[in-house]
């Protein structure tokens, strides 16, 4: 195949350099008789870091939806998925060397008839340690909890499960070299999963500032899905007649969602970019999620990086694109740094050395 050139500002440096691709990986050595494929500010492949591959509205989804799914993200730039949770097995995705890289993580684990149907395994308090070590077992190296969800009983936000049961599922995840992730949109569930040594929140609306200090210190991640947490107003609508006490936890969780993304900035967590595609928001749309990120007050290069070389370290790819690294990257035609806008118009989205958009 006939080598590739690019050139242009190369981030997150962003010196002037002409890039090579040869055999899918990056060079700087000059290539004799090189095609030049484009030139503009080159950006690492993005990262969605919580999307949901494989699963719709009533859950999985054939594969010929989930190449579409998968195909709509790439045509955004993100070139590695993080999933947070499907119920249709994706493993075939690893074999397509024109869809994006995804990093697995099974199916929900959450408490029976706690969730959304057809989600996830509904499972009691003594079943979740042996599904997480399956889980742990069948995927990429992520194993994604249900949190907290609505209990009908007490018409309001509950964690799914005991905290010793979170602890012992954590810790047999580890066991089987796992992280754990979690869904989380209140307080109650919070400290004991942070005690129990979890490795990433979702959403973490309920944070507070002693906890977020935990987190930094202690290296948890969080994914704050932020047009998630938009549709709050809408969710506490829905439940207001018959849940009037889980309408007000969304209502204040909504408006303080704001403070906590900032004061975990200020922490100093490590925050990622997840679009939380496959659930309420359509694939596609990460580009929308760095906005919303950036538009609530978190500087635009640091959402910048979360979304492409700090997500990918992360997640144990290149973070930049050095001599001999994956030729997974993006051309823009302007800065994404001052104007984060160009993310939802690429030039070119180059996938394992080849354009694929």
């Amino acid at each position: 195949m006939r080598p590739l050139r690019f050139s242009g500002p190369v981030l997150p440096h962003g010196e002037h350099r002409d890039v090579y691709v040869v055999d899918g990986a990056i060079t700087y050595e000059v290539q004799t008789g090189a095609e030049t494929a484009a030139s503009g500010w080159i950006v690492p492949g993005l990262v969605d870091a919580h999307n949901h591959l494989g699963l719709d509205d009533g859950g999985a989804v054939d594969d010929a939806e989930t190449e579409r799914q998968a195909l709509a993200d790439r045509a955004v730039g993100a070139l590695l998925l993080r999933d947070c949770g499907s119920p249709a097995d994706t493993r075939w995705v690893h074999e397509r060397d024109d869809l994006p890289r995804l990093v697995r993580c099974g199916r929900h684990l959450a408490r029976t008839r706690r969730y959304i149907r057809n989600f996830g395994h509904e499972v009691e308090p003594d079943q979740l340690p042996g599904y997480v070590a399956r889980e742990a077992q069948a995927g990429d190296g992520w194993v994604k909890l249900v949190g907290d969800w609505i209990s009908r009983e007490d018409g309001d936000l509950r964690p799914s499960f005991p905290q010793e049961t979170f602890a012992e599922a954590i810790a047999i995840a580890h066991e089987h070299g796992a992280k754990v992730t979690a869904h989380c949109f209140g307080r109650e569930v919070l400290q004991g999963l942070l005690d129990a040594g979890i490795d990433c929140i979702e959403h973490g609306t309920g944070l507070t500032v002693d906890q977020l200090d935990q987190m930094a210190a202690r290296g948890v991640a969080l994914v704050p899905t932020v047009m998630q947490t938009a549709k709050f107003p809408e969710f506490s609508a829905g439940g207001r007649d018959k849940f009037p006490a889980y309408s007000d936890t969304m209502d204040d969780l909504y408006a303080r969602r704001r403070e906590v993304l900032l004061a975990a900035h200020e922490a100093g967590v490590e925050m990622f970019v997840g679009s939380d595609g496959g659930g309420p928001t359509r694939h596609g749309h990460l580009p929308g999620e760095v906005l919303a990120m950036a538009e609530m007050g978190l500087p635009a290069e640091d959402v910048l990086a979360a979304a492409s070389w700090r997500g990918r370290e992360w997640l144990g790819w290149n973070g930049g694109l050095e001599e001999g690294a994956p030729a997974d990257f993006v051309v823009y035609d302007r800065d994404p740094r001052s104007d984060l806008g160009v993310l939802y118009e690429p030039t070119r989205v180059v996938l394992r050395g080849r354009v694929v958009a």
